[in-house]
């Protein structure tokens, strides 16, 4: 009985897991798809770098809108978006999470979509990084350089936004508990009230 293969725990890195494995699988493809396409295209698929550069452009692109508007909102309930004002030019960023305690009757975060989720989201400007350093030091082509730095930004861009997003999220629901659990807000609001009425 001890040589059963142990089964996957909830937070270890196995698909099956998730809650929602398609959305899960789409968002890993978008993810290792530009990669593999920007490394092996040129000795797989084609010979010619224009479709090689074009095809890796629609995958970041794809990426981009595919991990901002559905993966993070699916996976670990975050999402961001960037508003301008029309009349000063100004922008600011906004973050909207959802609240994933289960307290509320609402869902329940799923440990490994959150793994996947972040690893992925952190592992991808770093291989970028990697690949951009090594298009240096091999001394190739400035439009190879070009598609890297296009790369990096749109993976920092939502690295930085969604761990801006994380950081709210965690203010939040730190606050929000703190008021509602009757912690530290209730016992300073209540000697606040029992000074008022006692003088």
């Amino acid at each position: 009985m001890e040589n059963r293969a142990e089964q996957p725990k909830q937070g270890d890195l196995h698909w099956r897991l998730s809650s929602h494995p398609i959305t899960l699988l789409f968002f890993l493809a978008f993810r290792i798809s530009s990669l593999l396409i920007y490394l092996f295209g040129l000795w797989l698929f084609t010979s010619s770098f224009v479709l090689v550069f074009i095809i890796t452009m629609l995958l970041l692109a794809a990426d981009f809108y595919y991990l901002k508007n559905i993966a993070g909102r699916r996976l670990v309930g975050l999402r961001w978006w960037n508003e301008v004002e029309t009349a000063t030019g100004a922008s600011h960023w906004v973050f909207e999470s959802q609240d994933r305690s289960g307290d509320n009757g609402g869902p329940v975060q799923n440990a490994t979509d959150k793994r996947f989720f972040w690893l992925a989201l952190y592992a991808q400007p770093g291989l970028w990084v990697g690949l951009a350093i090594f298009a240096l030091v091999r001394l190739e082509s400035p439009i190879w350089l070009s598609l890297n730095a296009i790369a990096l930004i749109l993976t920092i861009t939502n690295t930085l936004a969604f761990s801006r997003c994380d950081k709210f999220s965690q203010a939040s629901n730190l606050a929000s508990s703190a008021m509602y659990s009757g912690g530290i807000a209730k016992s300073l609001a209540g000697g606040m009230f029992s000074r008022l009425f006692a003088r």
